[in-house]
């Protein structure tokens, strides 16, 4: 969203306003297709799970440390990407609509700032998931 519809949308109009309201009227319909996705990335993920786990109890003894970190980091992720939506997103999309462009200027300098603790959580992820491929 943030390197292709934010800047695309200032190629479309200069009205702040009215550039809030496609961006989210984009989201919500780029929501409908995260839901689903989600589910399938957690499904396969607790199926990958098991070839590397032999019980539960693994999870609290190398290498299964590393996948219970990263299980952890990804159910915070969860929590921050549906907060940044349904608390930020619907907020930032009143506020253009109402025209209150200051309390959206500051309301979007905390949504960006989650947004940079997920991509940041991402990539702590992503590292944990290479750490899982190393062999002990």
């Amino acid at each position: 969203m943030w390197f292709v519809v934010v800047p695309a949308s200032r190629l479309m109009t200069q009205d702040e306003s009215e550039r809030t309201q496609i961006v989210g009227k984009i989201a919500k319909e780029f929501g409908r297709i995260v839901n689903p996705t989600l589910v399938i990335l957690i499904l396969t993920g607790i199926y990958n799970a098991t070839w590397y786990l032999p019980s539960v109890s693994s999870l609290i003894s190398y290498p299964g440390t590393i996948l219970l970190t990263k299980m952890i980091l990804v159910a915070v992720l969860i929590f921050l990407v549906y907060l940044n939506n349904a608390y930020f997103g619907k907020q930032i999309v009143r506020l253009g609509k109402e025209k209150r462009l200051e309390e959206l200027k500051e309301l979007r300098k905390m949504s960006r700032l989650v947004s940079v603790a997920n991509l940041s959580l991402m990539t702590l992820i992503l590292l944990l998931a290479a750490m899982m491929q190393i062999t002990p």
